[in-house]
Parts: C-alpha cells; structure tokens; sequence
C-alpha cells in the first residue's frame, strides 16, 4: 500500500472517530441541555460524507443526485436524533439502515418505474441461465449461496439483482386477472401491508448486531455499508486479510442465526 493510500486511509479512520465522539457526546447529554443544539450541528455535518457515499448507491437510476443526497441527510438528521448509545450499537450500525431506508422510501414514494442499471439487468440475465443449470445438477431449486458461488459474485449482489427484477414492468392494480375477468389484480392483494416485514427486520438487526463483538460489528458495517474492502479493513485493524475473511463469515454466520430465531 502506497504512503498516499496510507496517509488517506489513516485520515479517514481520524475523521470517523470524530465524529463518532460527537454522536456520543452529543447523546449522552439530556435534551434541554445547552449544548446539544451545538454538538448536532457538528455531527451531522461530520457524518455528511457517509451519506454522500451511501446516495451515490442509488445515483443514475432516474432521481436527481440532490433530491436523493437531501433524502439521505434527512435520514442521517433522524439518525443523530433517535442515536441511543446505551442499547449496545454504535451509530454507524444504527445510522446506515435508517438513512438507506429513508432513500428506498423515496423510491417508493416518489419514482414510478426505476431505471435498473445495466450491469443489474445483465446479472439478472446470468441469475436466471445460474438458477436453470445449478436446479439440474443439484436435482432441487438452488440457494442465494449457490447461486452466488456459481457466478463468483456476493450473496448480496445477487439478492439485489433478483430484487431489481420486481421493478422491470409496472402493471395498473386495476387491470383485470385474465381476458374475460371481472376481477381486477387489487382484489387479490392481502391486506397485510408489505412494510411490516421490513419494519421487523430493523428491529430484529441491531440486537443481532449487537450479538457480535466490537471488532466483528465493524468489520460488517464497514464492509457491506461503508463499501470498504477486506484489504482496506485489515490494514485498519492491524491483521492479516484472510483473518479478515474469516471474522466476517463468522460474523454473518452469526448474524443469520440471530435472525432466523428472531422471525
């Protein structure tokens, strides 16, 4: 690793520990005191370019840059108001989700039809041709892992792709079944809304977070969320990448465990 490479990656460490001292400076004072107001200020503008860098994720897809970056701070500003440091996660874990979650609402809420990136599409393909192959060898319908393994590409890649997949077409709710059907594609909807799985899972994930220890959560967060490298990552805590390696399949191992007795 060059000296440059080295001098950034040192700075970037510096900057999120300052900003990780605001947050929880800034949380552990009681709301009417004088210097909170002061202190929120400084931590949501510290952790501006975590949100910058999670926009840039859902940058080209028929949004404006700004709206969504305006999206994201709004996330980031709930975040840094409902931070509570003394339920065992550290903001980084409890802030990703929740400004990740105010951009997808604002997809929800405000895009009709996303534009699906191309390398989304052509991964969609090569999932497809994947699943067809892999259900042949296998003799049964292949997993997440199989897939992903037979494509050399992550398990989360490939739940992004499958999930894209829903967005190619929309189709009007009032559109009828069939030819000749009076009832329409509404009248086949449950009424259990959609959202409620995903409202558990954020409140199963921090507990299971928090299951892991410190060097495991961060090793997580910044990999998945923070979009950092196994190399990036090792150098950062002093160890070799392969321990890297083998603490985060550790951790996921554990983290899916956690989730699957939580549901």
């Amino acid at each position: 690793m060059t000296l440059a490479v080295r001098h950034s990656t040192a700075a970037a460490a510096a900057a999120d520990a300052r900003a990780t001292e605001l947050v929880n400076t800034m949380a552990a004072l009681p709301l009417g005191h004088p210097d909170r107001p002061r202190l929120r200020g400084q931590a949501i503008e510290a952790w501006m370019p975590m949100a910058k860098r999670l926009t840039r994720r859902y940058a080209n897809r028929g949004e404006s840059f700004d709206d969504l970056l305006q999206t994201a701070a709004i996330g980031l500003i709930k975040a840094v108001d409902g931070f509570d440091a003394t339920r065992g996660v550290d903001f980084v874990g409890y802030a990703i989700p929740t400004i990740l979650g105010e951009i997808k609402r604002y997809f929800r809420d405000k895009a009709w039809t996303l534009r699906i990136p191309r390398r989304l599409q052509e991964l969609r393909l090569a999932i497809a041709a994947a699943q067809a192959d892999l259900s042949h060898d296998l003799q049964q319908a292949p997993t997440v892992a199989d897939v992903a393994g037979r494509l050399g590409v992550s398990e989360e890649e490939v739940l992004e792709a499958m999930e894209a997949g829903h967005a190619y077409r929309a189709v009007s709710l009032s559109a009828p079944l069939g030819d000749g059907e009076d009832s329409a594609i509404s009248d086949t909807l449950a009424a259990e809304e959609a959202g409620y799985a995903r409202a558990e899972l954020n409140v199963a994930l921090p507990p299971a977070l928090a299951s892991l220890d410190n060097r495991e959560r961060r090793i997580v967060v910044q990999y998945f969320y923070g979009n950092q490298t196994q190399a990036c990552i090792a150098e950062q805590l002093g160890i070799s990448q392969m321990h890297v390696s083998r603490l985060l399949s550790r951790a996921l191992k554990n983290l899916r465990g956690q989730l699957s007795e939580a549901g």
